[in-house]
């Protein structure tokens, strides 16, 4: 846009230079043809709506062309000058025109652009709408109703620990881990061997070459998935037969540099497992406490998606997924009464409308771990030291349009 004027101020400037009277008629000739050209351009320009490019482009040729032609120009008369000042007026108002109308096509081209980026973006949503339906295309079709009742399976002394069997797997073998901080696991034979201490033989010591971080630990397909001690957001992969590290994982976008629930204040990322898989419920900056869950694929540790969830952090004591749905538990200063008040579905099949309130018995202290069991539908729970069994009320969702 500066070009247009830059030839204006030159041609003014030109035409002010060489104001002397006409010394042979190929002045008044040059003179005239301006004139003519010039009406012939504003003429265009009031029809501008069909080419206006076309005109910005042939003005500046022109206002380049008759500086040149100008500087040849000797012109000393006073009616010659007033002749050349209004030439100038025009031309001024000729360059406003064009400004207007560059501006205009500079908005047309945004508009434009806006559009695009409209169009891709529901072109990726509906990608990403299909990737979520194939992703999570497993038979499930439940959904949580009520938390029928409470058994308390076990006391221990420590606050915080995490407990589970396999998810997918028919080995009665429970796990048992203590604190938020360790590197040794505790594998009975079956429930009884957990809930009779005498029952021989004792349970198996496994100690881990990595320690965990938090009480997110799950058990999967024989592996046992935990967030390392001492990193942000590394996942191991830990093989319990061979005790070894069998893979591991960075997750991205900031994950473990914040808790993931407010009451639970040694937890930065939260595994989880569902008919579906395996699960990261994590947060971490830029996202204003709000929760975020990915899932992973859980032979090759490979991030297959993530969501940011409308489920904050902030008075939140633990979560668990069942059938690819999130379910929030918050209890509002950590004493209760705890409650689902967030509730995330990644496929839109349900919310929180078509729930009912969803209440935990009341307990004196927020859980320090809750995981859902697909195989036998039930949740295990970690609270001030009990180890609880949380028995649940399932109907069948609506099914996908």
């Amino acid at each position: 846009m500066l070009a247009p004027r830059q030839a204006s101020a030159f041609l003014v400037l030109f035409l002010a230079a060489f104001l002397s009277p006409p010394h042979c008629a190929q002045d008044a000739a040059v003179v005239h043809y301006i004139y003519q050209r010039f009406q012939v351009l504003e003429q265009g320009l009031q029809k501008c709506t069909q080419a206006t490019r076309a005109y910005i482009q042939d003005f500046r040729e022109f206002s380049k062309n008759i500086s040149v032609m100008l500087g040849r120009c000797l012109t000393h008369t006073s009616d010659f000058k007033s002749a050349v000042n209004n030439l100038a007026l025009r031309v001024e108002h000729a360059q406003r025109e064009v400004d207007y109308l560059e501006y205009l096509r500079e908005a047309d081209m945004c508009i434009e652009s806006e559009d695009k980026m409209l169009a891709e973006k529901l072109v990726q949503e509906a990608e990403d709408e299909k990737k979520i339906r194939t992703l999570l295309n497993a038979s499930c079709d439940n959904m949580l109703m009520g938390i029928k009742s409470l058994k308390i399976v076990k006391k221990t002394m420590d606050r915080d620990g995490s407990w589970m069997k396999d998810a997918v797997s028919n080995s009665p073998k429970v796990y048992f881990l203590i604190g938020s901080r360790n590197n040794t696991v505790w594998e009975f034979a079956n429930m009884r061997a957990l809930l009779e201490d005498s029952t021989k033989p004792g349970p198996r010591k496994l100690i881990l070459t990595h320690s965990w971080q938090g009480t997110g630990q799950v058990i999967y397909k024989g592996f046992l998935f935990f967030h390392n001690q001492g990193t942000p957001n590394e996942i191991i992969k830990y093989n319990l037969q061979k005790r070894t590290v069998e893979d591991r994982m960075l997750l991205p976008g900031g994950a473990g540099r914040a808790l993931v629930y407010q009451h639970s204040p040694s937890t930065y990322i939260d595994l989880a497992v569902d008919e579906y898989g395996l699960w990261a419920i994590h947060s971490g900056p830029g996202i204003h406490g709000y929760l975020v869950l990915t899932k992973i694929e859980p032979d090759t540790l490979g991030m297959e998606h993530s969501w940011v969830t409308p489920c904050k952090s902030q008075e939140a004591e633990a979560a668990f997924l069942l059938c690819g749905v999130l379910y929030v538990v918050y209890s509002f200063g950590g004493h209760g009464p705890h409650r689902i008040t967030c509730v995330y579905d990644p496929r839109g099949t349900i919310s929180e409308e078509d729930l009912p309130n969803l209440f935990f018995p009341r307990r004196p202290r927020s859980h320090s771990m809750i995981h859902y069991n697909a195989r036998d539908k039930q949740l295990y729970a970690w609270n001030d030291g009990n180890q609880i069994i949380y028995k649940l009320q399932i109907k069948r969702k609506q099914p996908l349009e």
